[in-house]
């Protein structure tokens, strides 16, 4: 995108702002002669020069710092700033006239509950909007429920509709896998064939997730082979680590103006032990996480309230006493 400014017949000299775009990086060397010639050898007063969109670039950095700022997901996030280089460099080719690749931009998501698949989709949604991929970018998070009918016909009825509030952003279908579970006769078949068509019909205004569980996810793709080459992106989103669920602890707990005290800490982190780790239902989950702060503020809330005077300090801090309520030990499932 670039802003257009029109010159007139008193021939208005801008080389002052090219200067200062140069001056700053946001130009080439390059582009900075083409406008110079541009504007100091035009007298035509329908001559358009661009200038590039500060507020874009500074909303689309805006929007990556976001991703950044999320704890772990190293290759997720590495592999999104792939993504958006490619969408724009295919959009600058086409510019030039160059040969451009089709941009199917349909994914599949693989990882366990919790592990931060849909704030990656919602951050997606919003790069892709101010790229000018998606019309408005807004995630429509659905699972089997919301696309599958009780009879013929009213599955393929319920899919479209969930397409069309989702035209323009994103449709994320968590637990995909579950469409395909019911064999040939299960109406699941139907919403893929919905699904689709839909991406055909409305390739340039939709962008489809399949979320789920890592194997079966797997498996979901094997039992239909041609779902595969419709969803060129596979990102798998690792668990997170016993470290980084505490700083997740710790984000939480700022954003909420509360703090731990070092007792309280180790509570938690040995919670957190217990309920993780390799071959565990709820490992790497931040949604865990979570849902125990919630409990421990609840269970704070009950300690204090009895008190006529509670300080600031007392209001803010989380101590062992609020995590150990037998429900922690009940929380992850």
């Amino acid at each position: 995108m670039a802003i257009t400014f029109r010159r007139n017949n008193n021939r208005l000299d801008r080389t002052d702002e090219v200067f200062d775009l140069l001056q700053n990086g946001e130009i080439t060397p390059v582009t900075a002669l083409t406008m110079y010639d541009d504007l100091k050898g035009c007298d035509r007063p329908d001559k358009v020069v661009e200038f590039p969109d500060k507020t874009l670039h500074k909303r689309i950095e805006e929007i990556l710092g976001e991703l950044d700022e999320l704890i772990g997901l190293y290759s997720v996030k590495k592999l999104v700033r792939e993504i958006y280089a490619y969408v724009e460099i295919q959009k600058r080719r086409e510019k030039e006239k160059l040969v451009a690749e089709p941009l199917v931009l349909h994914m599949i998501f693989r990882g366990n509950p919790g592990t931060g698949k849909t704030t990656v989709a919602r951050i997606t949604g919003k790069l892709f909007k101010e790229m000018g991929v998606l019309n408005k970018g807004h995630l429509m998070e659905v699972e089997r429920a919301d696309l599958v009918g009780e009879y013929i016909g009213h599955t393929a009825q319920k899919t479209r509709e969930q397409l069309k509030k989702a035209l323009g952003g994103i449709l994320f279908i968590d637990e995909a896998y579950s469409l395909a579970r019911g064999g040939e006769k299960d109406f699941g078949k139907e919403a893929i064939d919905a699904l689709v068509k839909a991406m055909e019909d409305h390739k340039d205004n939709i962008i489809i997730i399949l979320a789920g569980y890592r194997d079966e996810m797997t498996w979901f793709l094997q039992t239909n082979p041609g779902l595969r080459s419709r969803f060129p992106i596979h990102i798998d989103f690792p668990d997170y680590s016993l470290k980084e669920l505490m700083a997740i602890a710790d984000l939480m707990l700022r954003q909420r103006q509360y703090n731990l005290d070092r007792e309280a800490r180790m509570e938690l982190a040995r919670i957190l032990e217990r309920n993780t780790g390799a071959g565990h239902e709820h490992s790497g989950n931040a949604r865990l996480v979570r849902n125990m702060l919630e409990r421990a503020i609840r269970r704070q809330a009950v300690r204090l309230v009895k008190n006529e005077q509670v300080t600031r300090e007392e209001l803010i801090i989380l101590n062992r006493e609020d995590f150990s309520d037998p429900e922690f030990k009940t929380l992850a499932k």
